[in-house]
């Protein structure tokens, strides 16, 4: 059997950061470490789920569909975290519980009909292009109101929050101008109602960026290779 103790070592270590950002920042709210799995294979993850780790986000359809069978899924809150195609929607609708990407009316009108078609109602965050990049997906944060607006009529889509990544950057003080512009959209959407449920997700921040997310009001953080790399790699802080 694989020893993943290095799998309890990053996630102890982890917490005890997210701990700290916690009693820095003025926020209150718990904060969800939410394990970014891209790069884990399923053994892997039910490791980190036995661990308490029980929330995780599939960036690619393909990858989501080869490890669903393998992972222990009693308890398991199996998120979509990635880029979504319209035409690969139908093949996760009834196997994940949120998707966190949504980031266009046809992407909100393919998941409406699929969940119509098997009777659910599909949680979803919109996702937010904080930094304007042309090479990300996302919403602009100017478009945000009209577009969340547009998703109204959808009766089997439950808008539950935003989702966010920044751009890279080379210091947390760099991260959190970003940060806080998307926390106060947020705000602004939640003012008017635009999520209707008691407690709505703000989702941002990764493996190299998740203390300054925390500083800035994040309620959840995505966290991969931080998580999931071996002692000693380079890797443990990429943004992922």
């Amino acid at each position: 059997m694989e020893n993943f103790e290095y799998i309890r070592e990053n996630l102890a270590e982890i917490s005890a950061k997210v701990a700290a950002a916690q009693k820095q920042t003025s926020f209150s709210h718990p904060v969800r470490v939410l394990l970014a799995t891209k790069y884990a294979a399923a053994p892997e993850i039910n490791f980190a789920k036995s661990l308490g780790y029980t929330y995780i986000g599939e960036n690619r359809v393909q990858s989501l569909l080869e490890k669903y069978d393998a992972l222990d899924r009693d308890g398991l809150h199996l998120w979509f975290i990635g880029s979504l195609q319209r035409n690969k929607v139908r093949q996760i609708i009834d196997k994940v519980e949120m998707i966190a990407s949504l980031d266009s009316l046809s992407l909100a009108q393919e998941i409406e009909k699929q969940a119509a078609r098997r009777g659910l109602r599909m949680d979803c965050l919109v996702e937010i292009n904080i930094g304007k990049e042309k090479a990300k997906g996302g919403i602009f944060p100017e478009a945000a109101e009209e577009f969340i607006t547009s998703l109204s009529s959808f009766s089997h889509l439950r808008l539950c929050g935003l989702m966010s990544m920044a751009p890279r950057c080379d210091s947390d003080a760099a991260y959190r101008p970003y940060f806080a512009e998307c926390r106060a959209l947020f705000e602004r959407l939640r003012a008017q109602g635009a999520f209707p449920t008691d407690e709505p997700i703000l989702s941002m921040g990764m493996s190299g960026s998740f203390v300054p997310a925390i500083a800035e009001g994040s309620t959840c953080v995505r966290i991969g290779r931080a998580a999931f790399a071996k002692a000693g790699s380079a890797e443990k802080t990429q943004e992922i």
